[in-house]
């Protein structure tokens, strides 16, 4: 049950978050989503952060990469808003615009994973 909750606690707050920036950031229908793109690749560095702990004496406790991967990334991060402004973008006859988008998001956020695995793994063989 414990499990549950933290995985809850780290949704609330990683939605809030992901609230926070596209209110900050707004985006029309027809430009760029900056928002939703800066949110994945945030989210996938500090997952890819976390897992790259794993093994090493930065490993975090099972609980805790419930609380802040499954939760706090999993509410932060959007996949359907990424489709869905990928679809608008199309509708809308912005093929330039959502190729640059899907490539930008996919290849970002992959090697913002990488990242945070690289940096994680360095800080624990410099320890």
């Amino acid at each position: 049950m414990i499990n549950l909750l933290l995985v809850m606690a780290g949704g609330a707050i990683g939605s809030a978050l992901r609230y926070g920036v596209s209110v900050a950031l707004p985006t029309a229908s027809t430009s760029f989503p900056a928002a939703t793109i800066l949110v994945n690749i945030i989210g996938s560095f500090i997952l890819g952060f976390i897992i790259g702990t794993v093994g090493t004496p930065l490993e975090l406790h099972p609980q805790m990469r419930l609380l802040l991967g499954s939760g706090l990334c999993g509410g932060f991060t959007t996949y359907s808003a990424f489709a869905v402004e990928s679809a608008m973008l199309l509708e809308h006859r912005e093929p330039l615009v959502m190729g640059t988008y899907v490539v930008s998001t996919i290849v970002g956020c992959g090697l913002a994973a990488l990242a945070g695995i690289a940096l994680s793994r360095s800080i624990a063989h410099s320890q």
